[in-house]
Order: structure tokens, then C-alpha cells, then sequence
């Protein structure tokens, strides 16, 4: 969905030594003074805030420094995505640091609960095996802040807890020795963003007064930046020093990881954290056991670091399977059910979805249909337990928390939750926080997306001198956004897909004065392509390919360019509805046999896929000027309608709208094989994207897709020349799975097409032009 541009408001402000739009960036994000503008961009100008400013930091000193007296053993209990390996990790080498020379070995030992038995939180019958083993304190980190239960047990037992935790409060702490939680701090406090990972650094520089822990600092730009920290104060602070030390890390299961994933750490950015590390992380803790990350983060075994590592690459592989699989199920879903699409949050639940990657489709599924989502995984006999994602302006684990009579458990913040509750009580649960959700959005839920762009610049500006100069604004995220640039009247050269499954573009783009440039497009394999002049919004960035230093353009967003008033807006065009006549090819005949008008023709047919031949009307790419359009087949989409009348600019439409048969995924992919096969015969495999829409009836991106599954079909291979002309040739290497993903993406598509038609089809004539 398109959305509304807005320019960013110019402020009057010039500094020296930074180019005018990095000067104004600073200043709409506050960095108005010399002090403010070293501090955000230099992190050796940055003071940070000391530990003592969380609350409940002394006592937990106080009880952890006896303990150490006491020779007592500590468990660190933690969680099992990124922020909670890291953290877990953290504590643990601090506390080793701390007590090498008091400790027998084994005194300091972790818990990761295993995500498929424990789920999130302290698990009693493992807080009670923790304890059976010898355990005296239980220090948590990026979990328990609702632990009551968990904390008035270990203390039955004679066992003290000692909370560190970022998740949002309950109504009343739990009594453990100590709560350490950002969240007690005032809104704005330099402090109060920190996620688990931060909490626990802040918790060891505390407990090493004498020596800083700053070699833990990678390990803590990994979780801040994979929990979506919010990056101000000091969790930029640390991200900052995080991303240095991470460049140079002495961690050598970090360095395995970087070279199995082919990441060259010379000019590593929270892209790679995001894109590249935290998903292969966190597909141990959502598909296995996260506990080995503590060992992966800590050995100094090459040969263990590398089976741990190899580990983690075989899992993340399967992610990516399991992703898709449930991705295709919910889309599946969706379409049995449209109704559930008319929600203001998406609830779906399987009994055999895994629940470690519920969370990562549940994503997928807010950036394709603009709303919360939650899926949840509902095996017989067990509760349903889930992930919610949400959208910007919406507390997700509020709203959930408004049901907590009917939940047995969740916890959260703003934009991401866990819950979980017995099946039968689902249905009660999606009305109920349907209510929520639409209360707590009011009409903000209806109001157009607007995007805000930072800057207009001629095409050729975006080069890497300017990127190098935004550079300097990173680590960019939550709280401190991509810069969004935007430069006008550009035409599409050419597109080509990239990925595994084909579900990304790269666009090559002109503007008027013949500068190209690349644009990678993330998840655009199956978007309509801008076509005419556009106006483009992007982020600019600097990577590194093969060891080369280029720019980076990523698609935001477009905005189609009228060059000229279209005409048949302004003027009003007579419409006749013939839909449902009968006898519709009859009443044509008296149509078409009008004489000449004005050296046009009187009328034409618009008429597409075996309707074309069979009438001897006009498809899309052969329409002229005429004083009568005649719709004979339903278009597939808005703007296939008003290019047409654009393109004829009728006086009177005649709608007869017959539905072309065209949007059932066998009757098209069979269309489409067979002029593949023509194409191939007889015309040397030349063909177009056009042509082939016009010729089935759909439009260009379904034509795209169904070339893609034919190609993974192995019966086809398809090559643009750089005139954007389509070159078939026969065969190639088969690849069913992906094949069968392309036809669930294909399947989704021709829905709304049919949607489309069949709207057009019942709807107010009046509304149709």
C-alpha cells in the first residue's frame, strides 16, 4: 500500500563539517548544541550513566558480594532469543571474572529454558531441579519480572532471587531480593531503553568497579540491536562501543560465525546483527536448546566453537524452511476464511505449527496486511501458546492484558508478546481483543500511512560520499530511523529477481538526465512494478561487496508522476451497464457495427485472453482513441481500468464485464504453459510481461509469478534483454519446494484479482469509472 509523503520541515541550521542534510538530521532529532551533536555521533563524548542509577542496583550487590563471600553457588536463569543468550552470557563471564580465584569450578552455572517444554519465564519443576542441585541464588536476566510464583517458591526453599529484567511491570513487583528493571526508571531517564543484555551489563560493571568489562561489549550490541532496543541514551551508547568491539571481537565463536556466514566484520552494522548473526542465534533458542550459545559465546576450544557454529547454520536453514511452511498455512488460512481479514488483529492458531518460528511469520504477516497479528500453536491436549507482533500506535501486550482472566499466561512490551491459554477458549480471546485493540487505535486505525522523507535529491547525489556521510548518524533502528530520500521523475529500466525463492527485485532505475542507479526492493517479488515516470523514496547506505566499498539504494515506496491532467477524469463519461444481459455477444454485434467517427473507430472492444480472438476486440497493449469503450472482459485490477480509459479517453463505456475465467491457478497456469510453448515454437522465445498479461488476462506481476513457477517447474528459463524484452528457452534445473512457495504466493494473488472482478461485477456502475 502506497502512502502519503510528507516533506520533513527544513530547520534553520548549518554546521561545519557535515553536509547540510546530515546537519538537518540532527537537528529534527534534537542535537541542537555542540555538546549534544559530539555526544550522539562520538561515543568517546558520550558520558555514560552509571549503574547506581537503576534501581535495586545496591542490593543486589550487596547479596551477590555475600554470596561470593559465602562460596555459594549462583545460577543464572535467562531466555532463549538473542537478548537473553547475551545476557545470560554476560553475567555468567562477569560472576567467573569475579569469583576465578574463590570459586570451585561449577559454582556459576546458567539455565536457558528449552522454548518447546519451558516456554518463557521460570519454569517451576526446573527452578526446583536448579535448586536440588546445589543453587543458593538465582540471579534471572531478560526474564521474571512477573515471577511471583517462581520467587515465593525458591524462598520457600531457603533460596534467594534476584530479578533482572527489561519487560513491562505488573501491578506489584515480584518480593525477590532485588528488581532491576529499566522500566522503574522516569520516562526519558538515558537508561531507561536498555534491553536484558543492557540491564546485565550495567549489573557486571557494577560487580567490576576496578575492571571494566568492556570486552563484553559485542555481546551487547547483539542483543540490544536483536530485541529492537530502542536506540537512545545509552543503548546507543553501547550499540556504538558494541559495534566496534564486534568488529575486533576476541570472542572466537563469534569469529567462526561471521566466517560461516561469508560476513566480512571490517565494516559490520546493525544490518548484519539484524539480518545476518541474530537469526542464527535465535534459531537455536525457537528450534533447539539455546543453553550451548553460553558455551559458543565463551569457549576459547576452536574445534567446539566450530561444531557449535555449524550447529547453528544447520538450524537456521531449517528456520527458513519451517518460516515459509507456516507462512503458506496462515496464507491459506486467510484466504478459506476472508472474514478473519476484517479484523483489527489477525489470530490464527494450528495444532502442528512449531512454535519457535510463530513469532518470525506472525512478523511477516503485520508487514503484508498493515495489523497486529498473533499465531498460536495449539497441539491436542496442550494449551495454545503464541506470539503476538504489533504495529506502530499499538500496545500489544496491553491489549492482551485486558484478557488475562481467561489467559494462563503473558508478558510483553508494546510491539512484541507472548501468551498462552487453553484452545477452547480462542474464539472468546480473538472477539475480545479485537475490542481491545480497535479501542485502544480508535481512528488513528483508519487514517493513511504517511511516510516523511528527509530529503529530495537528484539521482546522481545518491552516491557513496553521501553515504559514508549518513554513516555517521548509525547504528540506526528504533528511536533513531534510516534517513528516507526521494528523487523525482525516474523511469524503470529494468528488474530482476533475487533470493532463494525469488522474493526480492532489483530495480535498475534512470532519471531524466540518463544517471542509473540499483535499488534492491526486500520482499517485492510479487508487488506491482511503477511503471511510466515515478517518483522513488529510499534508504541510502554504504556496504561492501566482495571486498568493495559501494552505495546501497532499498526501496521504500513509489509515487506514480502524471505528467499531464488525464482527461477522462476532468470530463464525464456516459456509462451503461449491460452486465448479466442475456444473450451479451447478440446485443455486442449491434454495437460494433457503427460507422467511423472522427477518424477513429466508433467503438472499441476491450477484450482479453480467448475472448480476443474469438470477438476480434482490443487487449490492453493494442487500445487507440475511440468515442465508445466497450469493457468486454473484466479488467484484473483498478489500474488496468484507468490506463485503458486513459489510453482511449471515451466519451461512453459500455460494461459488459464477463469474466475471463482466468483467476483459478490451474486454468491460468495451463493459459500460460501453452503460450510458453507458442512462444517457443513460434516466435524464438521472445515475448513480454505485457503481452502475456494481456494474453491471460491478469496482470504483469501474476504473469511474473506463474514464469517463476514454471522455471522451478524446470520447464522453463526466462532471461530479459536490456530492452526489458522476455527471452524463453526450453528447460532447467528443478526445484519443487520452491515451486509449490511461488504458488502459494501466486494463489493469494489471483484471489484478489478475482476479489477485484468480482466487485466490479456487482458494484454501483457509477463507482466504477
Amino acid at each position: 500500500m502506497t502512502m502519503r509523503w510528507i516533506d520533513a520541515l527544513p530547520l534553520p541550521i548549518s554546521l561545519d563539517g557535515l553536509h547540510p542534510l546530515i546537519a538537518q538530521t540532527l537537528a529534527k532529532r534534537g542535537m541542537t548544541t555542540p555538546e549534544k551533536i559530539q555526544a550522539f555521533l562520538f561515543p568517546d563524548s558520550y558520558h555514560p550513566t552509571p549503574a547506581s542509577a537503576l534501581p535495586g542496583m545496591d542490593a543486589a550487590l550487596e547479596r551477590l558480594s555475600s554470596a561470593i563471600r559465602a562460596k555459594e553457588s549462583i545460577c543464572v536463569w535467562g531466555d532463549f532469543d538473542v537478548d537473553g543468550q547475551t545476557s545470560t552470557t554476560v553475567l555468567v563471564s562477569a560472576l567467573q571474572t569475579l569469583g576465578a580465584d574463590l570459586y570451585p569450578a561449577g559454582h556459576v552455572t546458567w539455565h536457558i529454558p528449552v522454548r518447546a517444554k519451558e516456554s518463557h519465564g521460570v519454569n517451576l519443576e526446573n527452578l526446583a531441579r536448579v535448586i536440588a542441585a546445589g543453587a543458593k541464588l538465582i540471579v534471572t536476566c531478560d526474564t521474571g519480572v512477573t515471577a511471583h510464583e517462581a520467587v515465593a517458591y525458591a524462598r520457600s526453599r531457603g533460596v534467594d532471587m534476584l530479578i533482572t529484567d527489561h519487560h513491562d511491570l505488573p501491578e506489584t513487583l515480584p518480593d525477590a531480593v532485588a528488581v532491576i528493571n529499566p522500566k522503574l526508571l522516569p520516562k526519558g531517564h538515558p537508561l531507561a531503553t536498555l534491553a536484558g543484555v543492557g540491564v546485565a551489563y550495567k549489573l557486571a560493571e557494577a560487580l567490576l568497579p576496578d575492571r571494566s568489562p568492556s570486552d563484553l561489549l559485542d555481546l551487547v550490541a547483539l542483543g540490544l540491536v536483536a530485541d529492537l532496543a530502542l536506540l537512545t541514551g545509552d543503548a546507543r551508547y553501547l550499540v556504538q562501543r558494541g559495534l566496534h568491539a564486534l568488529r575486533n571481537t576476541q570472542h572466537l565463536g563469534l569469529k567462526v560465525m561471521m566466517e560461516l556466514a561469508e560476513l566480512n566484520p571490517s565494516h559490520l552494522t546493525e544490518e548484519h546483527i539484524g539480518f545476518v548473526l541474530g537469526p542464527r542465534l535465535n534459531a537455536l533458542g525457537r528450534l533447539g536448546d539455546a543453553n550451548p550459545a553460553v558455551e559458543l559465546l565463551t569457549t576459547s576450544d576452536p574445534v567446539r566453537a566450530r561444531v557449535l557454529a555449524t550447529q547453528l547454520e544447520g538450524l537456521n536453514a531449517q528456520r527458513k524452511l519451517l518460516c515459509d511452511q507456516v507462512y503458506q498455512a496462515a496464507e491459506a488460512q486467510l484466504r478459506a476464511d476472508p472474514l478473519l481479514l476484517t479484523q483489527p488483529v489477525i489470530v490464527l492458531a494450528h495444532p502442528v505449527w512449531p512454535g519457535g518460528v510463530i513469532g518470525i511469520v506472525a512478523s511477516r504477516l503485520v508487514e503484508r496486511y498493515g495489523r497486529p497479528a498473533i499465531l498460536l500453536a495449539a497441539p491436542p491436549g496442550e494449551p495454545a501458546r503464541g506470539s503476538a507482533r504489533s504495529i506502530d500506535g499499538l500496545n500489544i501486550t496491553a491489549a492482551i492484558a485486558e484478557q488475562k482472566d481467561i489467559l494462563l499466561n503473558f508478558g510483553g512490551h508494546p510491539m512484541a508478546a507472548g501468551l498462552a491459554l487453553e484452545p477452547e477458549r480462542l474464539p472468546e480471546f480473538r472477539r475480545r481483543l479485537a475490542r481491545s485493540v480497535e479501542k485502544q487505535l480508535g481512528e488513528s486505525q483508519r487514517e493513511e500511512a504517511e511516510l516523511t522523507i528527509d530529503g529530495w535529491l537528484p539521482l546522481d547525489e545518491a552516491n557513496l560520499d553521501l553515504a559514508e556521510e549518513i554513516e555517521k548518524l548509525a547504528p540506526f533502528g528504533p528511536g533513531n530511523e534510516k534517513l528516507v530520500l526521494a528523487s523525482r521523475n525516474l523511469t524503470l529500466k529494468s528488474s530482476g529477481q533475487l533470493g532463494r525463492n525469488k522474493d526480492h527485485l532489483k530495480l535498475t532505475v534512470e532519471d531524466e538526465r540518463g544517471n542509473l542507479q540499483s535499488v534492491l526492493w526486500w520482499d517485492g517479488g510479487v508487488e506491482e512494478l511503477p511503471s511510466g515516470k515515478f517518483d522513488l523514496a529510499y534508504t541510502l547506505r554504504a556496504s561492501d561487496w566482495r571486498g568493495q566499498r559501494q552505495t546501497q539504494l532499498e526501496f521504500v515506496d513509489f509515487h506514480v508522476v502524471e505528467e499531464a491532467p488525464i482527461e477522462v477524469v476532468t470530463k464525464k463519461i456516459e456509462v451503461e451497464d449491460y452486465r448479466n444481459v442475456e444473450n451479451p455477444r447478440q446485443l455486442l454485434s449491434s454495437f460494433i457495427c457503427l460507422p467511423p467517427l472522427g477518424g477513429h473507430p466508433s467503438s472499441l472492444v476491450w477484450a482479453e485472453a480467448e475472448h480476443k480472438k474469438q470477438l476480434s476486440g482490443s487487449d490492453r497493449n493494442t487500445l487507440a482513441p475511440a468515442q465508445t469503450l466497450i469493457i468486454w472482459t473484466t479488467p484484473p485490477s483498478r489500474e488496468e481500468l484507468n490506463a485503458a480509459l486513459e489510453t482511449v479517453r471515451p466519451e461512453k463505456v459500455l460494461v459488459f464485464a464477463i469474466d475471463p475465467s482466468m483467476d483459478d491457478v490451474k486454468a491460468f497456469l495451463e493459459r500460460l504453459a501453452g503460450l510458453v510453448k507458442f512462444t517457443l515454437n513460434q516466435r524464438a522465445g521472445r515475448t513480454s510481461y505485457s503481452e502475456l498479461a494481456a494474453a491471460t488476462a491478469q496482470k504483469a506481476t501474476a504473469v511474473r509469478l506463474g514464469l517463476e513457477w514454471l522455471t522451478k517447474r524446470g520447464q522453463v528459463t526466462v532471461q530479459s534483454d536490456a530492452g526489458g524484452e522476455l527471452i524463453l528457452t526450453a528447460g532447467g534445473p528443478a526445484d519443487e519446494p520452491a515451486a509449490l512457495t511461488v504458488e502459494s504466493k501466486l494463489r493469494s494473488l489471483l484471489n484478489e484479482t478475482s476479489a477485484y472482478r468480482q466487485h466490479f461485477g456487482k458494484a454501483d456502475i457509477k463507482t466504477l469509472m
